[in-house]
């Protein structure tokens, strides 16, 4: 009688809203160590190993086994509301964080591959050159440089415990990772863009293996807290690395709670490990957004594309067609993972659950798409707020990217075949403008727009790819190489960009129909016949200067690609590679002079 009574006098009141259960588990070299969250008998058995490694490792207070769920993420937030660590915003659901100053963006020369063999990390570069296909460390060096930071490093904090599918749990394609951190902001942010869920110990457990991508990270900052802390945001920006392990399917990422650099399902995994998963299993993990496209003909074709960074590969992406006719489905903006099935084709997935993008040049005008998909559940990092509680940052008005492809490279051509398609690959670059009038431009490499995210060496990589093109009764798709920036002498883009490119994907889908009809062979592949592209509707479009091959830019190009090649990837390099540049300075030997 008295706990109904009870029940009566709190009617609105649920038992398990009034406390949280908590049990212990009992460390070896560390001792009681609490759960407040989950349960640990719920894991695999490798799991609760590797969870046990990281509290002996770095002794934090207590343990929260994440699920994933709309409940937790509700708690975590209103911590951080309470905290200062995040705003609110007018948008449904949307938050805004600002980090430390010191701690942003990528930190590529603290990014480590680390095997037994050099070379198994990073290619032969020349004497002297300084190498930017990856770094490397012995095991040996590189264990004094973690020991250093991460014994203890969590002491006085939660350690979060987060099981993650990359790609649909328990899809063929799909990855599983166990990121332990102790950032409630890295649990917010995985929760958006990974899967987050229970169902991933389930899966853990039908396979014979038990085996999942380990993934450790900390902002390096034990308590009590020995410096200031600005933002609300502790970090330890002198410390930081990222370090990969491949041959463990292992990432230790310290110091750092920005981004891709503590968000470790994002390059870390989806890129650079997966890379070198790829490569054994016999698939491809890339750099590439993954589109559907649906011509006025009803047949939905698929493409992948690689764009280095800041070239538009979000825009395209999410394109709103400037054709009536034409629909596009977005599947992922930034990460393709494609395997080839038993009768040949190739099957691709986004691994990815969210959209993590830069800012700074989206408007309602370069990707109204991208806008619309961050109007609600979103969080928004280091932007501006105005007084209303809206967001704002640079190219809230109508800008360009600040890179640009090569001035001198036409609109759209295709590759002869599939090794001439790894070879363009393999030489793709961009510019990086000094100034308006794009003066004192830099060549920027970014071969496979894979540069800062290869998980081994560059050369091998290559040779993976042409590999995978000489298996028996494999259908290989067509590869073509775009550019929008193209200008004039006086700086003026040649191509309207934006929605236009539709114009440019229904010419190549119309290739890969297997219409003859609308190209024509140059040195560097095939392009468009003159009138074969549609531009009804535009005005002032030079499409002779569009796609003109100016003989002294091709020389200099294809030098400056096989100097590039030589310096960095040397003698890891493919032979097929040179012979393809060979081939194609002797066939711009006998072009017509500019």
């Amino acid at each position: 009688m008295a706990d109904k009574r009870k029940y009566r006098m709190y009617p609105d009141i649920k038992e398990e809203d009034l406390f949280n259960e908590v049990h212990e588990i009992v460390i070896q070299k560390v001792g009681h160590v609490q759960i407040v969250k989950g349960n640990f008998k719920d894991m695999t058995k490798n799991a609760r190993i590797f969870v046990c490694h990281c509290i002996q490792l770095m002794n934090p207070r207590c343990v929260y086994i994440c699920d994933g769920s709309e409940e937790e993420a509700h708690e975590i937030t209103n911590k951080l509301l309470e905290r200062g660590v995040l705003t609110k915003l007018k948008y449904p659901n949307s938050y805004l964080c600002r980090t430390d100053p010191s701690d942003v963006a990528r930190v590529e020369s603290k990014t480590y591959i680390v095997t037994a063999d050099k070379y198994e990390a990073v290619p032969h570069t020349k004497p002297g050159v300084e190498p930017i296909l990856g770094h490397w460390m012995s095991p040996d060096d590189m264990q004094k440089e973690l020991d250093e930071r991460f014994r203890g490093c969590m002491a006085g904090r939660t350690m979060f415990v987060i099981p993650f599918s990359m790609g649909p749990v328990g899809s063929p394609l799909s990855k599983v990772g166990i990121q332990v951190t102790d950032s409630n902001y890295v649990l917010l942010c995985m929760r958006i863009m990974t899967r987050v869920t229970p169902k991933v110990w389930d899966v853990l457990k039908s396979q014979e293996e038990d085996d999942f991508v380990k993934c450790i990270h900390s902002v390096g900052l034990p308590r009590p807290v020995q410096r200031p802390v600005k933002n609300h945001w502790p970090c330890n920006p002198e410390k930081v690395m990222i370090v990969h392990f491949p041959d463990e399917r292992k990432i230790k990422s310290f110091g750092s709670g920005y981004g891709g650099n503590s968000l470790l399902g994002k390059k870390c995994f989806a890129l650079r490990i997966a890379s070198v998963i790829a490569r054994d299993e016999g698939w491809m993990a890339e750099h590439m957004l993954i589109s559907g496209i649906t011509p006025p003909d009803g047949e939905e074709m698929f493409i992948a594309a690689a764009f280095p960074s800041a070239c538009g590969k979000t825009n395209l992406a999410m394109i709103t067609p400037g054709l009536p006719g034409f629909k596009v489905q977005c599947v992922g903006d930034d990460i393709a993972w494609m395997r080839f099935n038993k009768k040949g084709e190739l099957r691709g997935i986004n691994p990815e659950a969210g959209f993590f993008g830069v800012a700074p040049g989206t408007n309602w005008k370069t990707n109204p798409n991208a806008m619309k998909s961050f109007q609600a559940n979103s969080i928004f990092t280091n932007v501006a707020m105005t007084a209303d509680g809206g967001y704002y940052w640079e190219g809230l008005e109508d800008e360009y990217p600040p890179y640009h492809l090569l001035a001198g490279v036409p609109l759209v051509y295709e590759a002869f075949n599939w090794e001439h398609g790894v070879m363009i690959g393999a030489c793709v670059k961009s510019e990086a403008t000094a100034a308006a009038e794009f003066k004192g431009k830099t060549i920027m490499h970014d071969p496979m727009a894979m540069r800062p995210f290869m998980g081994y060496n560059f050369g091998q990589y290559l040779q993976h790819w042409l590999d995978i093109g000489k298996v028996p009764g494999r259908k290989l798709p067509k590869i073509f190489h775009v550019n929008w920036f193209r200008t004039n002498d006086q700086g003026k883009f040649l191509w309207p960009g934006f929605g236009e490119n539709i114009r440019v994907l229904d010419w190549i889908l119309r290739r890969c129909k297997g219409d003859d009809s609308i190209a024509v062979k140059s040195p560097i592949g095939y392009i468009p016949k003159p009138g074969t592209i549609n531009m009804k509707g535009l005005s002032n479009i030079d499409e002779k200067e569009l796609f003109s091959l100016p003989k002294s830019y091709w020389m200099d190009d294809t030098r400056e690609s096989r100097r590039f090649l030589e310096d960095q990837v040397g003698c890891d390099t493919p032979p097929i590679i040179f012979k393809l540049l060979d081939e194609q300075e002797a066939a711009f030997a006998a072009w017509p002079d500019d």
